[in-house]
Formats: C-alpha cells, sequence, structure tokens
C-alpha cells in the first residue's frame, strides 16, 4: 500500500477508472447484444467473437488472423472515443501493419513449431498499434505502447491436445492487452523498447529459432500488408482449405463414387501435417474444434456433400458414421515440396486410389480465397450475409462496405441502433 500515492499509480488507477466505467455513454456494446461493458471488456469478448467460427481472415505470410484482433480493438474504442470513420479506419491499417510485420518477423515455420500461436503472440503488438493510433499517442507513447504490448505476448497451441476450447481466449487477451498498453502509455507509463532486441528478454529470440527483424520494417509504407489477407471460405482452420478445394475439384473432374474408395493420401507443408493430420483429434473427431482441424475430417465432408459449411461441425455431422468410414481411409502426410512454398503457398496434392485401382490426383498449390486465388467481393458478401443476419438487419452489409462516408458519430450510433433492434427481436421472441 505504501505506493498508493505514487504519481505513476495514481494516473494510471485514473485511466482505469476512466476505461472501465461501463455507465451510460461510457459503455461500449457486445455485438448482438443489448448490454454494455467497459471498453476493455467489450473488445476481448467481441474478439472472442471474431474467432469462434474459425472464419476469420489469414494473413498467410505471418499466419496471423489479423482481422479477429485489430478490427475489434478498433471498433470498441473507437465508439468509446466517438472517431470518424476514417480516424477508425486508419487505426485498421495500422493494426494489420503492426500485427503483420511482427508475425513474419518472428519466422512463420519456427515460431509455429515451438507451440507458439502468432495470432495471439503478433496481436498484442497489432491490437497496441490500432489504439495508439486511435489514442492519438505520440511516438514516444506509442513505442512505449508496443512495448508493453511485447511484455504480454503469448498464446500457445497445447489446446489442440485435449481439445480445448481455449484458443478464442488469444485473441481476446490480445486485443484487451493491447488497449491496456496504448492507456498505460498515455497514462505515462514507459514498456521495453528493445523488446525485439534486447540482450537479455529478446521477444523474437525467445520464441524463435528463425527470427527475422528484417521483415518488420522491409518496404513500410510502400507495401501494405492489410491487401495480402486471405478470405476464408470454410469454417474451420485454413491448414484444411487445400484438401476441401481438392475434394471437391475432384468431384467436379470425375465421377467418383465415395463407396469405391479405397484410400486417399494427402501430402502438404509440414505445419499443416502437424496441425490437421497428425494429432489423435485430427485423426478421429469428436468435437467441434478437432473436426475444424481435421484434414481428414474436412477433405471427407467436402466428397461427400460437395462443401464444408458451419452446419457440417453440429455433434451430430461430427459423429456421422458414413463421414468416418471415409475419413478412416485417409492419410495427411508432410511433403517436403510443399513445405518449402509454404508460408506464402498454403497448399496439398490428393490422390484417390479406388477398389478397382484407378487413381484420381491433383494438386492445390493456393486454396481458395488466397490473394493467389481470390474469391469475388460478391462471394465474401454472401459469406457475411447469414453471419450477421443472426443479429443484424440487412442494411447492415452496405453500411459497412460504405462506413468511410458517413458521419463521425456513425460508429456509435450504429452501433447503439442495432443494440436496440436486437431489443426490439428480443422482446418480439418472448
Amino acid at each position: 500500500m505504501g505506493a498508493s500515492k505514487d504519481k505513476l499509480i495514481v494516473d494510471i488507477i485514473k485511466k482505469y477508472k476512466e476505461f472501465y466505467n461501463s455507465e451510460n455513454e461510457n459503455g461500449i456494446y457486445v455485438w448482438g447484444h443489448n448490454i454494455k461493458l467497459p471498453v476493455v471488456q467489450a473488445a476481448f469478448i467481441n474478439a472472442m467473437m471474431g474467432h469462434k467460427l474459425e472464419l476469420d481472415d489469414v494473413h498467410t505470410n505471418s499466419k496471423t488472423h489479423i482481422g479477429t484482433v485489430v478490427v475489434p480493438t478498433a471498433i470498441c474504442l473507437a465508439q468509446y472515443l466517438k472517431s470518424s470513420p476514417k480516424e477508425f479506419l486508419e487505426a485498421v491499417i495500422c493494426g494489420y501493419e503492426v500485427m503483420s510485420r511482427i508475425g513474419m518477423g518472428f519466422g512463420v515455420s519456427s515460431h509455429r513449431n515451438k507451440g507458439w500461436h502468432v495470432t495471439s503472440t503478433a496481436g498484442t503488438f497489432g491490437a497496441a498499434a490500432a489504439a495508439a493510433k486511435l489514442l492519438k499517442l505520440n511516438v514516444k507513447e506509442t513505442t512505449h505502447a508496443l512495448g508493453m504490448a511485447g511484455t504480454q505476448s503469448f498464446g500457445l497451441w497445447a489446446f489442440l491436445e485435449d481439445s480445448a476450447s481455449s484458443k478464442i481466449l488469444h485473441p481476446a487477451r490480445a486485443a484487451s492487452s493491447g488497449i491496456e498498453a496504448a492507456m498505460l502509455a498515455k497514462a505515462g507509463m514507459t514498456g521495453p523498447v528493445s523488446i525485439l532486441s534486447a540482450n537479455d528478454g529478446n521477444l523474437f529470440k525467445a520464441m524463435s529459432d528463425e527470427y527475422d527483424m528484417a521483415k518488420v520494417t522491409k518496404d513500410l509504407g510502400v507495401v501494405f500488408e492489410i491487401k495480402n489477407v486471405d478470405n476464408k471460405p470454410y469454417p474451420c482452420c485454413r491448414s484444411t482449405h487445400c484438401a476441401i478445394d481438392s475434394a471437391i475439384q475432384l468431384k467436379k473432374l470425375y465421377i467418383i463414387d465415395v463407396d469405391d474408395i479405397e484410400e486417399v493420401q494427402i501430402g502438404t507443408y509440414l505445419v499443416g501435417y502437424k496441425q490437421c493430420g497428425l494429432t489423435e483429434g485430427s485423426k478421429n473427431p469428436g468435437t467441434s474444434t478437432e473436426a475444424k482441424f481435421s484434414t481428414p475430417y474436412t477433405f471427407a465432408t467436402a466428397m461427400i456433400n460437395g462443401n464444408v459449411s458451419l452446419e457440417h461441425f453440429t455433434a451430430e455431422s461430427i459423429n456421422n458414421e458414413y463421414v468416418h468410414s471415409l475419413l478412416k481411409k485417409v492419410t495427411v502426410y508432410s511433403d517436403d515440396e510443399f513445405t518449402k512454398r509454404y508460408p506464402m503457398h498454403w497448399g496439398c496434392k490428393a490422390k484417390i486410389v479406388m477398389k478397382d485401382k484407378n487413381v484420381y490426383e491433383i494438386e492445390v498449390k493456393d486454396a481458395s480465397g488466397s490473394v493467389y486465388n481470390p474469391v469475388s467481393k460478391n462471394d465474401i458478401k454472401n459469406k457475411a450475409i447469414p453471419l450477421l443476419k443472426v443479429a443484424y438487419e440487412d442494411s447492415v452489409i452496405e453500411k459497412i462496405l460504405n462506413i468511410e462516408k458517413y458521419s463521425d458519430m456513425f460508429l456509435e450510433s450504429f452501433m447503439k441502433q442495432e443494440a436496440e433492434n436486437e431489443k426490439n427481436r428480443s422482446t418480439l421472441r418472448q
């Protein structure tokens, strides 16, 4: 208690009181709910939502899901600060640039193979950058915010071992930690500016054997990494998407009777194999998490149904005996050629051997939705519509697509209106 009157502590307490006040105008709406939370908690919950369905975007060269961290951070803080749409978009761009570049700097394969979840480890930096932009921190304050973000970097892939649901905690904590880092910097706290280069406590060195500091700043301001983001068409781990595409394409190219398949071999990059083809859960999925991270399950589902969607990750679908009879015939292995192409290209090759010994093969260099194999803007809209209809009116799509045209109060008024719509719908349901 002796430090209770210390100036820094007093200033920090003032900021916490300000940011954690959920009363009246200071509270932030949680997406799809007519409730308000303090800005940090609202960003935390909204970031969880962004990751839950496994439909978030992917920056392949850093293996990060940037949107699920940066967008909730920016929306909640912009709403709290009554920022303009332009300020909001600038913050999002800053967050994307910082998070992607930190992720690339880690060295994707080495960082992942050590068990780190880069959406979380790099996510704190992205959230802090977006928050710093909205809070209008100066260069010195922003540097300290990033240092404090780095010292909170965390997130491990251990959840796959026992199908834990804690993966969604990673972007959530990254978002809240980033906001708090910027808030603390604003209050005067200093962070380790040498977080990526310190002799003792170098984050890159601690988390990777193949880190590359040069990637953090290479072509900064010339190449914008926000343009190099994949859109996921299927609600499961991105590393399964090339296999899903291979199944769908094989069905279109050949007449294949699933009952006559003897075996399936899928070769992919090492990280994809370890993540979605090596674990017991991927070989015999029994939960939604295991199924979403199972190349055998998603391939079998696509081969039988011609697509993979949210309905295929219900308990009934996951335990479907017909799907399991096919997935048991699927073998996934690490292929050197695809490993060399990774992380720029997330591909695979699939080989189906029929009982009559006919063989069907295909190679997918880049999964659909990749910057090298893009889906259309209309496809993205069609993906979003059923998701947004869960909580919002149809008009929300056009509002989002034209956000820069709205007034400075748009974010606050928009979220308030949608919360009121949800309140009215809840009343009608009763």
